[in-house]
């Protein structure tokens, strides 16, 4: 009878650990499918999102029309955004990462440093011709969000800039000099440009004219010029 259950032992302790090892298994399983059913809902409501502030404006666009489109409930909303102001900064911090995506592959074809951070910022100005680039970066930003918000969120574009600037004072594209200060310049001008584009009767002709001017700037500051 002892040696019945001393064996009778043993079989549990060899199924114990196999049931705990696989009772374990199925936690992180679960917690990875939660974790990208989660990161599918925000998806949902990001593109839902874009979509609604694009076309209406953030002051017409409801949350309630915003979960419609993306299929989901209010409350599915509420646990990822504390509401309408966050998801519309989470909104505009894509448009500036897609902003960015586009000044960096534009910067990218160029070899010459300089040259191409002139690029980069006619890439960033024709972009202000697309409405819905428009209506969330441009129109309703400063008054969704505010300008400090604006600034923090839209860091990319900005600091893309900075390096930029920097890399063609190393590589002796235009003549030493602190690069922050130029940077303010160069980005504040452009964000400027974007937003008079935007506004102007004529968009493209404004566009025009805006690419001319920052043409004599950089080929002023230009080390051969």
């Amino acid at each position: 009878m002892a040696a019945a259950r001393t064996g009778s032992g043993s079989r549990q302790g060899a199924a114990g650990p196999a049931a705990a090892a696989a009772r374990g298994g199925v936690a992180p399983v679960a917690g990875r499918r939660q974790r990208e059913r989660s990161d599918a809902t925000v998806e949902d409501l990001l593109a839902a999102a874009r979509a609604l502030f694009a076309a209406e404006g953030y002051t017409a666009a409801s949350l309630d029309a915003v979960c419609e489109r993306a299929g989901v409930t209010k409350g599915a909303l509420y646990h990822h955004f504390a509401g309408k102001r966050q998801l519309f900064g989470a909104v505009y911090a894509r448009e500036q990462q897609r902003l960015a995506d586009t000044v960096t592959a534009a910067y990218l074809r160029e070899d010459d440093p300089w040259e191409a951070v002139f690029q980069g910022g006619r890439a960033y100005l024709e972009a202000s011709l697309d409405p819905e680039v428009q209506r969330i970066t441009l129109f309703d930003a400063p008054g969704a969000v505010g300008w400090e918000a604006m600034r923090e969120l839209g860091v990319n574009c900005r600091d893309l800039t900075l390096r930029g600037i920097a890399r063609a004072i190393r590589r002796g594209a235009i003549a030493p000099r602190p690069a922050e200060p130029l940077t303010s310049i160069l980005y504040g001008g452009l964000s400027e440009s974007a937003m008079a584009i935007a506004r102007a009767d004529d968009p493209r002709e404004a566009l025009q004219e805006a690419l001319a001017d920052l043409r004599v700037l950089f080929d002023a500051l230009a080390t051969g010029a």
